[in-house]
């Protein structure tokens, strides 16, 4: 390679990293991009207020020494002689079982994991969109907040990636470990010990862990003669000094209560309508029937009591929260943009017929127009990308694009641009 030669790549080389290092500092200092996430969102004429929950309890004690060990979730359905809690003397042997439980789980992912079915039938690119598309609907869930189905599919995301990595690495050995957890398990099961005794359940109930001293004052027999000030004394801390020998309680009915004030004159309510509430710890909706409507003196505040027919474990979390109340009409589900982040760039868009096809010339090309399109700039990478929005309903702060509206429009978690792009894309 001659001189004349050497000196032109290095002039070349130098001339790419400077292009390099000012598309960098172009990038840093020019395009600092502030985003908002495409989320699910929906709407709904409603209505919050401070719903207190009312139920038929009866409180279960216990002599008070020893440790506790609770043998049914809150929520959970008791017969007659049902196990509530077994007492031990400390907490050593509580703790022993609930490892075992942690082995147990273990033990029983590994053997899904090693069934000759599950190997054989499964493909790594089959795993990748698994693993892929669990991997979404755990994020959809903790969007949603409901965090008991997430953790329930965190076992299969384990599962699917622990699966593709044994028939990516044949040489992965997972006998070893299932045969150390048998014989831990084993071991560790010849340490139990019997319960000093057991408590049981006298009659077919359904079951909470936590006493908060509002039991006698708030029962469903009674609800309907609540007084305003009552309910707005209730706190979800609870009364204090509450009985240290109260292990729970033990609620009668399937049915229970929601109390509280809220303003009517937009959802026009009656009794014996139903409706749907979301509570604030619950992201999803119930269902209810209005039972009582009383007038306060206030137009806007209704003393409501609504019945509910779900009872689970997240239903009796608390006795005071913050609820909001939604008349039952269609609920619209779409992505949220703001309206801060809307653009419009001309595009050359289809011509649609008058049965909504899309009209083709004599050689059957797409007959196209340009068009003013509304729509949003989105990050990809470090470029504005711009997507177009079917739009669904509009707020004053923000508006709704139709879910799954195709390619081209904004999609769910997409980076939408709300500042540092122009109207015309530029930055």
């Amino acid at each position: 390679m001659n001189e004349l030669t050497t000196r032109i790549l290095r002039i070349l080389v130098l001339v790419f990293a400077v292009v390099l290092a000012s598309t960098i500092f172009y990038h840093l200092l020019f395009q600092n991009y502030e985003t908002e996430n495409a989320i699910y969102y929906e709407v709904r004429d409603s209505s919050p207020f401070e719903g207190v929950y009312v139920r038929n309890e009866t409180v279960q004690r216990y002599t008070g020494t020893g440790a506790l060990r609770y043998c049914v979730d809150d929520g959970a359905k008791l017969g007659v002689g049902s196990t509530i809690a077994e007492v031990y003397a400390d907490e050593s042997q509580i703790d022993l079982r609930r490892r075992i439980a942690q082995m147990e789980e273990q033990l029983t992912m590994l053997n899904r994991i090693e069934n000759p079915g599950t190997a054989e039938h499964a493909q790594p690119a089959n795993l990748s969109a698994l693993i892929r598309d669990q991997y979404r609907s755990m994020i959809r869930l903790r969007e949603r907040g409901d965090l008991a189905s997430m953790l329930a599919g965190r076992q299969d995301l384990s599962v699917y990636m622990s699966t593709y990595e044994k028939i990516t690495h044949p040489e992965t050995d997972l006998q070893s470990r299932i045969a150390a957890l048998e014989d831990e398990i084993s071991r560790l099961n010849m340490q139990k010990t019997e319960p000093e005794y057991t408590i049981r359940a006298d009659r077919s109930a359904y079951f909470i862990s936590y006493v908060d001293g509002y039991e006698d004052l708030l029962k469903a027999d009674n609800v309907r003669q609540l007084a305003p000030e009552q309910i707005d004394a209730v706190s979800d801390d609870g009364i204090r000094n509450v009985d240290p020998q109260a292990i729970g309680k033990l609620v009668d009915d399937y049915s229970w209560y929601i109390v509280g004030k809220f303003d009517n004159t937009k959802l026009r309510l009656s009794e014996d309508n139903t409706a749907s509430v979301r509570l604030e710890s619950l992201n999803r909706n119930l269902r209810v029937k209005v039972v009582s409507l009383v007038s306060t003196g206030d137009i806007t505040q209704t003393q409501a009591v609504l019945r509910c027919d779900q009872f689970t474990y997240d239903t009796v979390q608390h006795r005071k929260e913050r609820v909001e109340i939604m008349r039952d009409r269609n609920t619209i589900e779409g992505i949220r943009v703001p309206n801060s982040a809307i653009r419009f760039k001309v595009l050359d868009e289809p011509v649609l017929d008058s049965e909504g096809k899309v009209q083709k010339d004599d050689q059957g090309n797409t007959v196209t127009q340009q068009t003013d399109t509304m729509g949003v700039y989105v990050l990809v990478g470090e470029s504005a990308e711009f997507r177009k929005l079917d739009i669904i309903y509009e707020d004053e702060e923000f508006c709704l694009s139709r879910m799954d509206a195709g390619t081209g429009y904004v999609s769910l978690y997409d980076d939408i641009i709300v500042k540092g792009v122009m109207a015309d894309g530029g930055s």
